[in-house]
């Protein structure tokens, strides 16, 4: 059976044909179809814990895995415990892993420390999109050491400049809340953003 509906759009009917659906077959069959699962990500991860929450990353150990294996030691190792976001840009991205930050008395020193080695840079074409994270270096490209970045904006300019080596996966709520904090004029929030970082593997 069909009913017909008309509608008088601009002097012409427009009628269509609906067909009626008796039963509840529909709906039976709507509750039979399988619910799609949500995969974890694949590979290591590591969770940020801060005190206005977590930022989940997913590692690229393919893209660059000297940078990933030295990030996961560190935070293994608990390098990174009690370090702050000490840069953050609005518009650009937040900046942390100085283990120079866990002393609240030595505010000239931070930017300047890491784990008293450097890493070999591993440029990719993986773009500098919003919510990539990066490792800071200095001039060299072959600088890195513990320092890294999240990307808040898109900052195209910097790539195949910087290695990309995770990006976000949950929590760039809390990365946008960070990078909007009161600062002073170096860019360091004027309270304290200490993180915990652990591996899931």
């Amino acid at each position: 059976m069909q009913r017909i509906l008309s509608w008088l759009l601009g002097g012409a009917v427009l009628a269509v044909c609906i067909p009626f659906v008796f039963g509840t077959g529909v709906s039976e069959a709507a509750d039979k179809a399988p619910v799609p699962k949500v995969e974890a990500p694949k590979g290591p991860r590591a969770i940020i814990k801060t005190k206005f929450g977590e930022i989940e990353l997913k590692l690229f150990p393919d893209l660059a895995p000297k940078h990933v294996e030295n990030f996961i030691k560190l935070a293994k190792d608990g390098f990174y415990n009690g370090t702050i976001f000490h840069r953050v840009i609005p518009g650009f991205m937040i900046q942390g892993g100085d283990p120079n930050t866990k002393d609240s008395l030595k505010k000239d020193s931070y930017g300047q420390g890491g784990p008293g080695y450097t890493v070999k840079a591993e440029f990719s074409d993986t773009p500098h999109k919003r919510g990539i994270v990066s490792m800071a270096r200095a001039n060299d490209p072959d600088t890195a050491g513990s320092q890294f970045f999240i990307v808040v904006e898109d900052s195209r300019f910097l790539d195949r400049k910087y290695t990309v080596f995770g990006e976000v996966t949950k929590g760039i709520g809390v990365a946008d809340k960070i990078v909007n904090l009161p600062r002073n004029d170096r860019d360091l929030p004027n309270d304290r953003i200490e993180m915990t970082v652990t591996i899931v593997e």
